[in-house]
C-alpha cells in the first residue's frame, strides 16, 4: 500500500510528523559497466575503512552510514531509516510517538527547527520557529547529520535532555531543560470565536479528516444560523500525509483539481481532484499561514487559494513543494526518496518560494494609542439635541456632568482599528502572535475600562488565557466584514 507524505524536514524520527509514499522497492534503471567501476571505488574505501579506521566499526554501521550519506547529498528530504526509525516513522503517522515534539530540518550544517508541535515538551517549553539547536547535554551538534542529531535527542520517555538554541544572529544562547515525553498529536482544535469557527491543524495524520469532520459538525450545532465563515489555522503546520491533505482541501472544495505531482519523467505524475459536496455549504474560509506552514498545509493553503475558495492570511510559507517516498528495504527498514514535486490547481511549484498570502499580516504587538482629552459635539455650548436619541443613551448629555468634558465613557475601540503596530516578531512566529495588548473590543479580548480622557487599560490576553492573537483578530474581522457586504449591510 502506498503512503504518500509530504513534510518540511528531512528527519523528524520522534520529533514531528512526516510525510510520505510507502511503495514496494524495485530497480528499474539498467546497470551500466561505468556503475561497476564506481562500486570497486566504493569496496576499496569499505574495506580500507574496516581494517584501519582507529577503532572498530560494524559493517552494519558502515553500510548504513554509507546509504545514509548518499540519500542525504540529494536533498534535505531524502534518508535512510534503519529498522528502528522507519517503526518510528510509521507511528508518527498514527498521530502518537515518543520525543521532544520538534520538527527539524538542517541549513548549513546547522539543525534549525522547522516548528514546535502543539503541546509537547518543546512547545510549552517556548521552542519556536527558525530556532537553531547548537547543542544538546552541553555537548556541540554543529556539523553532525541530520539524523545523528535527531538520534541524540531521542531517549526513554521520562529522562531529560539540555538544549541549547540560538534566536537570532547576536543573541544569547538559550538554554532549555526538556523531558521526553509521549507525544499524542491531537492533530485538529476547534472553537467557537463569536459567530466565526476557528478550526486549527497542527499536523497532518491518520486523524486529521476524523478530527476535520467532528470539528465542523461540532461548530455547526452549536451556532446554527448564526454562523458565518471558519478560520482554518495551518500556522506552523509542518506538514504530514498527502492523502489527509488532499482530503482536507476537499472538505472545502466542491470540484476542480486539488493538486498535482510530477517525477523524472513527463509521464510519471498524478492529479487529485475534488469530489461533489462542500462540507461548509460555501461559507467564507480563511486560511492563516506563517513561516512554518509547510508542505502539506501548503497544499492545502494553495488549493483553496487558486480556487479563491479562501482568502490567505499571514505572512509567506516555508516553501517545500516536493514529495517523499518511503521504499521498504527487506529487513532493513526503508529509505525516504524524493519522487516528485507537487504543483498548486493553477501548475504552480512552491519549492523555495512558498504561498503568498492574499493579505500579509505580520505577528505584532498592539496597543492604544493615548489621544488626550477631545472635545465632542456634545460638549459645545446650545448644542442642537438629538431627537431620535432615548433620554439616557449612548451621546446624550448627562446631569451633573463637568463641564468641558466627555459625558459618556469612550467607547472601545473597533477591532482592527486605530491600534499602533509595534515591532513585529520575526516572521514564522509560532501561532502565538504576542503576549501583547490588544485593542479594547478586539475578538478574544476583554473590554477596557475607560475613564474620560484616559486611554483604556489593554490586556495581555484573552478570556481563554492565551496570549492576544493579533493574526487571528485580523482573520476575524476579516470574515465578519465579508458577511456585512455579502448581507447588503453598511459599517457605520
Amino acid at each position: 500500500m502506498k503512503k504518500l507524505l509530504v513534510t518540511s524536514s528531512a528527519a523528524v524520527a520522534l520529533l514531528g510528523s512526516a510525510a510520505i509514499l510507502v511503495a514496494p522497492a524495485e530497480s528499474k534503471q539498467p546497470v551500466k559497466s561505468d556503475t561497476y567501476r564506481q562500486m570497486d571505488l566504493f569496496v576499496e574505501v569499505f574495506e580500507r575503512v574496516r581494517s584501519e579506521y582507529v577503532e572498530d566499526v560494524t559493517d552494519e554501521q558502515l553500510v548504513e552510514a554509507a546509504i545514509d550519506g548518499m540519500l542525504t547529498s540529494l536533498d534535505p528530504h531524502s534518508s535512510f531509516l534503519n529498522r528502528k526509525n522507519f517503526q518510528d516513522m510509521q507511528v508518527q503517522t498514527r498521530g502518537e510517538f515518543g520525543g521532544l515534539g520538534i520538527e527539524v530540518t538542517q541549513e548549513n550544517g546547522v539543525v534549525k527547527v522547522v516548528s514546535p508541535i502543539d503541546d509537547t515538551p518543546a512547545f510549552r517549553a517556548g521552542v519556536q520557529p527558525g530556532d537553531y539547536i547548537t547543542h544538546l547535554n552541553d555537548e556541540p551538534i554543529v556539523g553532525l547529520g541530520l539524523n545523528e542529531a535527531v538520534e541524540k535527542m531521542r531517549g526513554p520517555v521520562g529522562t531529560d535532555i539540555k538544549v541549547t538554541i540560538r534566536r537570532g544572529e547576536g543573541t544569547e544562547p538559550i538554554q532549555l531543560s526538556l523531558t521526553r515525553a509521549v507525544v499524542r498529536v491531537q492533530s485538529v482544535r476547534y472553537r467557537v470565536e463569536g459567530d466565526i469557527g476557528y478550526i486549527r491543524v497542527s499536523s497532518f495524520n491518520e486523524q486529521t479528516q476524523v478530527g476535520l469532520d467532528k470539528a465542523i459538525a461540532a461548530i455547526k450545532q452549536q451556532l446554527g444560523p448564526k454562523l458565518i465563515g471558519y478560520v482554518l489555522d495551518l500556522r506552523n503546520n509542518p506538514g504530514g500525509l498527502l492523502d489527509q491533505a488532499i482530503s482536507v482541501s476537499d472538505t472545502f472544495l466542491d470540484r476542480g483539481e486539488i493538486v498535482s505531482t510530477r517525477g523524472r519523467g513527463a509521464e510519471v505524475g498524478d492529479r487529485f481532484n475534488a469530489k461533489q459536496g462542500d462540507a461548509t455549504g460555501g461559507a467564507p474560509v480563511v486560511v492563516l499561514v506563517n513561516g512554518g506552514s509547510a508542505s502539506a498545509s501548503e497544499i492545502v493553503a494553495g488549493a483553496l487559494q487558486d480556487h479563491k475558495r479562501a482568502i490567505v492570511l499571514g505572512t509567506q510559507s516555508f516553501g517545500k513543494g516536493s514529495v517523499q517516498t518511503i521504499i521498504p528495504l527487506q529487513g532493513h527498514g526503508a529509505m525516504r526518496l524524493t519522487t516528485a514535486r507537487y504543483f498548486t490547481p493553477s501548475g504552480k511549484s512552491i519549492q523555495q518560494l512558498g504561498i503568498t498570502p492574499d493579505i500579509e499580516v505580520q505577528p505584532a504587538r498592539v496597543e492604544e494609542i493615548t489621544q488626550g482629552q477631545r472635545r465632542r459635539e456634545a460638549d459645545l455650548p446650545h448644542a442642537l439635541s438629538n431627537p431620535t436619541n432615548r433620554p439616557g443613551a449612548q451621546g446624550t448629555p448627562q446631569p451633573n456632568a463637568a463641564p468641558g468634558t466627555p459625558t459618556t465613557t469612550p467607547a472601545p475601540a473597533a477591532p482592527g482599528a486605530g491600534p499602533q503596530v509595534q515591532a513585529p516578531q520575526a516572521p514564522g512566529a509560532p501561532g502565538q502572535p504576542t503576549t501583547a495588548a490588544a485593542p479594547a473590543g478586539a475578538p478574544g479580548a476583554t473590554p477596557a475600562t475607560a475613564q474620560a480622557g484616559q486611554p483604556g487599560t489593554v490586556p495581555a490576553t484573552g478570556p481563554d488565557g492565551q496570549p492576544f492573537d493579533y493574526q487571528l483578530a485580523r482573520a476575524l474581522d476579516l470574515l465578519r466584514g465579508v458577511s456585512l457586504f455579502a448581507q447588503g449591510k453598511t459599517i457605520n
